[in-house]
């Protein structure tokens, strides 16, 4: 048994499962929003967001884009479902997680880093057993596309059908493993199966995947804990209850912006 250090620097991970919707031109989505002392990464799996923010930032994330954005000292955002899969209908899938930033950068300005499908780094796994997109971090000497204020990894991983990955993640990170498609076994031991997240203890830096009878695909989520204090109220995330109190009063007060 290792000690369990929990998830940081991930606060939260909410997955949509694939989901058919109709092509009746209705506007789906989240209106504006706040947030500060954070990162949202939005992973589209399948389907299309049009987003916007307080920056002037925004544009449409499509099937294989990602959206890193730094809500730092402060962004009001929107994300809707695009006029062209309103319009047109489809099958809609997306990952969001929440990256915490440490204290000494959560007043960075805000920021987004729009990475299209073609900018994200696909690595092939030893022996055709799969591949990996760096979304974040570094495999085999690649950098992933995101620019990250601390170290962390953000892989998106296909598995091909009975086939197995050895990996290796750095002892300082915590890791967590979500399994999107397919049954995944580890290290020989234990299975997850689609829809469960699996958090590691700290054994080591090495560790095995195998995929089941079908292609499994996993999302690999790792890094070095921030290991600060972490005050939480609704979409702000800071260090004290002092610093939450700042955030309502400057969201309040109109320093966040607004979206044009």
């Amino acid at each position: 048994m290792g000690e369990d250090r929990g998830s940081d620097p991930f606060l939260m991970l909410d997955y949509a499962a694939p989901k058919d919707f109709p092509a009746d031109g209705l506007e789906r989505g989240v209106g504006a929003h706040p947030h500060k002392g954070f990162e949202t990464v939005t992973i589209a799996y399948q389907g299309e967001v049009e987003h916007r923010d307080s920056t002037g930032g925004g544009g449409v994330i499509g099937t294989g884009d990602v959206q890193w954005m730094t809500a730092g000292n402060g962004i009001i955002h929107q994300e809707f479902h695009s006029e062209h899969f309103s319009r047109n209908g489809g099958t809609f899938e997306m990952v969001q997680l929440w990256v915490n930033l440490p204290a000494k950068h959560k007043s960075a300005p805000a920021r987004y880093q729009h990475l299209a499908k073609e900018n994200i780094p696909v690595i092939a796994l030893p022996a055709q057993a799969g591949t990996i997109r760096l979304i974040a971090g570094e495999y085999q000497n690649t950098q992933g596309a995101a620019e990250t204020f601390t170290e962390m990894n953000v892989w998106d991983m296909d598995l091909h059908a009975t086939q197995q990955a050895e990996l290796s993640i750095p002892v300082s990170h915590n890791l967590l493993l979500v399994v999107l498609r397919g049954e995944v076994g580890i290290n020989g031991e234990q299975k997850a199966r689609a829809g469960e997240l699996v958090r590691f203890e700290q054994q080591g830096e090495a560790f095995t995947l195998q995929a089941g009878a079908e292609n499994a695909k996993i999302l690999l989520l790792s890094g070095v804990p921030i290991n600060e204090p972490v005050a939480a109220y609704g979409p702000f995330v800071m260090n004290t209850e002092t610093e939450i109190m700042q955030a309502i009063d400057d969201f309040r007060s109109g320093r966040f912006g607004a979206i044009a």
